[in-house]
């Protein structure tokens, strides 16, 4: 059942290997082209509006369009923006689903690195596969939240220390640290392009750490990674931090603002805190907890026991390790940095963020780890394999898919039908409400400022000077006003416009709707008599 010390040292692709990793891209390619269009509501609210808005120079043009995320940095969402906007939609979906499919790589050869088996490559093989079909991991397939691309940097990264551990213990110094920049590069463009992402950096040092080495070593190779990973987070988002602290005095804004504060926000850290657990009991046990229901961990469906079993079966092997057999199926060494880096990854997430989405890779690791802790157990290699067969029966008999809600393919990508605007050069548009309205505004004549007026990010009295500014350009604009309001949220856009000391034109208001959502409402609107005292 052992291989070879040469089989080991292997890394090079097969033809073989390297069909079934092109296979397997092309079929995740081909998925997400079935599945058509993305119509998630972080789509409609930002991940179309604000590539557009920085490709177009509309940032402090337009207000607070896509509530918060209106000031994320755009970066990650311009690639499939340009493709969608200049291909077939069916050409950008499949490329989207093929760097989602390319998980498989670094997946594999974790995998592959990591087995000691005669049939390692085809062992490896099958467990890559299960690590990608994870529920959300599948659910996710051509949406634009990015967790699955992501993944690809993050897992990247990982799998290059962990398949060049022996140089990192005992090669080159030289290239023991470049192999530590690379990987760490790899994890901070990741936290760069989502701040999220950053929980990983911590999972990442973790395995630098355990990795063997003198300590002289592990410490040239955690400062190399660092190095690495804030070269990466200073490329794909140093200039953001830049221009929004120049325009906001708060480099993350709006988050954290009550360390910076920024007059244009509220002293408030305007952080998604729902699904922080605040009490031991509950972090103790989250794993087991949203393995039972999503809700307890995410605001998307899903269904799967993956992450809370490896939660359980890590705890139980840490101690059963010291005891693991001689001619164990799994590199020991490589299983101590995998689980370094998910539990440290754990460790952080749990505590700062709550929400299943952000931990989506270790969803994907998952399966690997289950493996590698199994191959541990001082039992026999039939117990090891029989053990291994029924976590695998479980997962598979318990997952559920649950696939978010999709448009049919056609172009151009965004189909709206807006009524018609008489002077745009001399016209604003306002929105109100929640509603994810963002990817309108591209569709909308360019002169045309938008300003929310109402939301999560803005309310008419919340008393900010984003607000004041806002109040202070539509009560001193002089051409035609108008708004765009969900259909479901007229009610509360009266209020805000009442606020503003306007009301709408209800008899020219009219509805439309888009191949996206709706139906929305768009007003003309008048301004109300002052009220005197």
């Amino acid at each position: 059942m052992i291989a070879t010390p040469a089989g080991l040292r292997s890394r090079w692709l097969a033809p073989a290997e390297f069909l079934f990793l092109t296979g397997i891209i092309l079929v995740w390619a081909a998925f997400v082209v079935f599945l058509g269009k993305d119509m998630s509501w972080d789509f409609r609210n930002y991940h179309w509006y604000i590539p557009y808005a920085f490709l177009h120079g509309r940032i402090g043009f337009d207000v607070s369009v896509a509530h918060q995320a209106t000031y994320y940095n755009p970066f990650l969402d311009i690639p499939f923006y340009v493709l969608a906007i200049h291909t077939p939609s069916w050409f950008a979906l499949g490329v989207l689903g093929a760097v989602q499919g390319a998980n498989i790589v670094p997946l594999y050869l974790i995998s592959r690195s990591m087995l000691r088996m005669r049939w390692r490559r085809a062992m490896a093989a099958l467990l890559a596969c299960v690590c990608a079909t994870g529920s959300l991991t599948v659910g996710l397939a051509g949406t634009t939240y990015y967790d699955n691309v992501l993944s690809l940097l993050v897992l990247g990264g990982l799998a290059v220390i962990v398949c060049n551990r022996e140089k990192l213990r005992d090669g080159p110094l030289a290239d023991a640290l470049l192999v530590s920049g690379i990987a760490g590069f790899a994890v901070g463009a990741a936290a760069g392009l989502k701040l999220p992402e950053g929980l990983y950096a911590f999972g990442f040092a973790a395995a630098l750490a355990v990795l063997p080495g003198s300590l002289k070593r592990r410490g040239a190779r955690l400062l190399a990674g660092a190095v690495g990973g804030l070269a990466g987070v200073v490329l794909f988002a140093g200039f953001w931090f830049v221009k929004m602290y120049r325009e906001t005095g708060n480099p993350f804004f709006p988050y954290f603002n009550q360390l910076f504060h920024s007059p244009l926000a509220l002293q408030a850290s305007y952080r998604d805190t729902r699904f922080i657990p605040h009490r031991w009991p509950k972090r103790l046990l989250l794993p087991i907890l949203f393995s039972l229901h999503w809700q307890v961990a995410n605001d998307l469906p899903f269904q799967d026991i993956r992450v809370g079993l490896t939660y359980i079966i890590g705890i139980l092997t840490a101690p059963l390790a010291f005891l693991r057999r001689k001619d164990t199926f799994v590199d020991a060494t490589a299983v101590g940095a995998l689980f370094a880096f998910a539990g440290v990854s754990y460790a952080v997430w749990v505590f700062a963020f709550g929400i299943y989405r952000y931990i989506l890779t270790l969803e994907m690791l998952a399966p690997i780890l289950i493996v590698g802790a199994m191959g541990l157990w001082p039992i026999g290699k039939y117990l090891q394999g029989a053990a291994v067969a029924l976590a695998a029966l479980a997962i598979g008999s318990t997952t559920r898919y649950h696939i978010l809600d999709r448009a049919p393919l056609g172009d151009p990508y965004i189909q709206v039908s807006f009524p018609a605007i008489n002077d745009p050069r001399h016209s604003m548009i306002l929105m109100t409400g929640e509603a994810p309205m963002g990817y309108l505004v591209p569709e909308l004549p360019p002169q045309i400022p938008v300003l929310r007026i109402d939301g999560w990010m803005i309310q008419p009295e919340d008393g900010s000077k984003l607000t004041a500014e806002t109040r202070k350009r539509v009560e001193s604009f002089s051409g035609d006003l108008y708004i765009i309001a969900n259909e479901y949220e007229v009610g509360r856009a009266g209020d805000a416009l009442a606020d503003y000391g306007l009301g709408m034109r209800w008899t020219e208001c009219k509805l439309f709707a888009t191949n996206l959502g709706g139906p929305y409402r768009f007003c003309p609107l008048k301004r109300l008599p002052s009220k005197r005292s």
